[in-house]
């Protein structure tokens, strides 16, 4: 489920990390490591009167045919005409779910972010048979907690990027570098060098190229 902001950030830097097995770290990286690491319990459970929170959850989706781990996912407990509320054991009434994904940094310009919280979603949504229409994406930067509403846009941007990710692994293939000023904030641009990717030039002129320097040489 991870792999899947990859994506919406850079296809090229999606298959490298997943079809070549590439990977570095830097400061970007590292802070957002740190981050989880935090908020990485798996045996956290609070439960405040109406809400109980959940740390490091489990998910799958088969739809998506994705897996993974939610940071957070809030249960709220909801009046009983609510359909989207669910039953949980050993508690009484409906509950309804919201996944929180821990951010470094401050709100992205782009849907990267909200791509990964919405596969989450849409995880939660299958292993529990509900809905759930909004999200939050919590960022350290700010300290502040950014409602998404999960809208069928980004539904069908989540589904067409999964779809995409694994076009790309079955085809075993690394996708072209296209650069662009988000370049500067990869950990895998020495390893990707979009600068040699992006120039393309011909084994012919290759050649062409090399014989008329041996004959200067010569």
């Amino acid at each position: 489920l991870s792999g899947i902001q990859h994506m919406a950030f850079c296809e090229r830097q999606w298959s490298l990390i997943n079809i070549e097995q590439a990977w570095a770290e830097n400061t970007h990286t590292l802070e957002g490591k740190h981050l989880h690491e935090r908020v990485d319990d798996p045996f956290f459970n609070e439960t405040r009167r109406d809400t109980r929170i959940v740390r490091s959850m489990p998910l799958v989706s088969r739809n998506l045919g994705l897996t993974g781990i939610a940071d957070v996912v809030i249960f709220k407990q909801v009046s009983d005409n609510q359909e989207k509320g669910i039953k949980l054991p050993h508690r009484s009434g409906l509950w309804a779910l919201y996944p929180v994904e821990h951010k470094k940094g401050h709100p992205k310009v782009d849907d990267r972010d909200a791509v990964q919280l919405c596969a989450q979603a849409m995880a939660l949504e299958e292993m529990f048979n509900t809905s759930i229409n909004i999200g939050y994406l919590f960022y350290n930067q700010t300290r502040r907690r950014e409602e998404i509403n999960l809208d069928g846009d980004l539904r069908d941007l989540t589904m067409y990027l999964s779809e995409r990710m694994h076009e790309l692994f079955r085809s075993g293939k690394t996708s072209k570098a296209i650069k662009s000023k988000h370049c500067s904030q990869c950990s895998l641009l020495e390893i990707c060098q979009p600068d040699l990717t992006t120039k393309h030039r011909s084994i012919q002129k290759y050649l062409a190229e090399m014989s008329k320097l041996e004959e200067f040489e010569v």
